[in-house]
């Protein structure tokens, strides 16, 4: 979308720009930044951008054709990808260019700066001090230039956009999707991505730039990380119908009991398990003693459970009981075993774009109507 038509600047290092219909003249220094941008309501939102938008409109002395910024922004987007990868070449491959071609727009870029960012090992492609730099301005420029495509669209009126999400693995079955198929029927040009970390790599995720918003159990306190919504959860044991311990009337259970069966645990690090082995060291017991499978992962662990007759834990809901089907859901006495921590936020001074904002106030209302916190 082209929302300037470019007129003749007033001397060699100024440019004038109009703004399209309903819009009024923006005038921007090259060297200075703006110096005023009168706008109208419908694009009060240009004006919390002044400083991504001087990316874009900063131009290199009078040659009025050579857009800098969007070049380096995409030579940016190479090198973020090659930091992650370690290689050239693997890196080439995924963006369907040549290793000398990247490698020559590496090389044209430290010039350009005027130092190296990647070190060179034998093991593969290094950042240095200059490089992590480098990246993080990349990763943050790419989600300014997110946020302002996507209040672009809202200005148009075309709810579009894409929006990542890190959770924990109690929310990738019920409550992602549920809310991701709420926010479609709504906005059917929004897209998703949704990753399942547990909640120390769902957090850097957030501060690498890597997601908008994070939905995590039991996270360290974290200055860097923005709340949105805290709610707590039961720690519940899950059972086959069959199995003796299993009530319709989802009446809290002992952990005592629990320990009598064979068992299926959440790997240690997880924040399930984090959850289980505070409880077990109140009554005293580091390890239980028959612990058939632990994993990281949720799917397995009641797959198992449905076919083994044993007895697994996760954080959940009543509500979650209902919709479990043939597995059973009681909640740990509360004697036994405290709630466990839920947090909804997103990088604390990171401005989210329209799609994400939407869709954490959707979840954010939702998690609280139903969780009742």
């Amino acid at each position: 979308m082209s929302f300037f038509d470019r007129t003749p600047g007033y001397g060699t290092r100024h440019h004038s720009f109009l703004l399209r219909p309903n819009m009024r003249r923006l005038t921007c220094r090259a060297a200075a930044g703006y110096e005023s941008y009168p706008l109208p309501a419908s694009a009060l939102f240009l004006t919390r951008c002044c400083e991504n938008l001087n990316t874009f409109f900063r131009w290199h002395g009078d040659n009025t054709s050579d857009r800098q910024p969007m070049r380096h922004l995409r030579i940016l987007t190479h090198i973020v990808d090659v930091a992650r990868s370690g290689s050239i070449r693997r890196s080439a491959e995924r963006m369907n260019i040549t290793a000398s071609a990247l490698t020559r727009q590496i090389q044209d870029f430290e010039e350009e700066l005027g130092t190296p960012v990647f070190e060179r090992t034998a093991q593969g492609m290094r950042l240095n001090a200059a490089g992590e730099l480098i990246v993080q301005h990349a990763l943050t420029r790419a989600a300014d230039l997110d946020q302002i495509r996507s209040r672009i669209a809202d200005l148009q009126g075309v709810r579009r956009g894409h929006v990542t999400v890190v959770c924990s693995q109690a929310f990738a079955r019920l409550d992602l999707p549920r809310e991701i198929e709420a926010c479609r029927r709504l906005h059917p040009l929004v897209s998703f991505s949704i990753r399942v970390l547990d909640h120390s790599r769902a957090l850097e995720a957030l501060r690498r730039y890597e997601a908008d918003l994070a939905l995590v159990l039991q996270p360290l306190p974290d200055r860097e990380i923005q709340p949105l919504l805290h709610y707590t959860l039961p720690l519940c044991a899950v059972m086959a119908w069959d199995h003796p311990l299993a009530r319709r009337d989802g009446a809290p259970v002992r952990l005592r009991a629990c320990l009598e069966h064979r068992l299926a645990l959440p790997e240690r690090g997880m924040a399930t398990r984090q959850a289980l082995d505070a409880a077990l060291l109140r009554l005293g017991q580091t390890d239980p003693e028959d612990i058939a499978v632990d994993s990281d992962s949720m799917e397995l662990l009641t797959e198992y459970v449905r076919r083994a007759g044993a007895v697994t834990f996760q954080a959940a809901s009543p509500l979650q009981g209902e919709e479990a089907g043939d597995l059973c859901l009681r909640p740990l006495d509360p004697r036994d075993a405290e709630p466990v921590s839920c947090v909804l936020g997103h990088l604390r001074g990171r401005v989210l774009s329209v799609a994400a904002a939407k869709f954490a106030d959707q979840l954010a209302r939702s998690l609280h109507a139903r969780y009742g916190h």
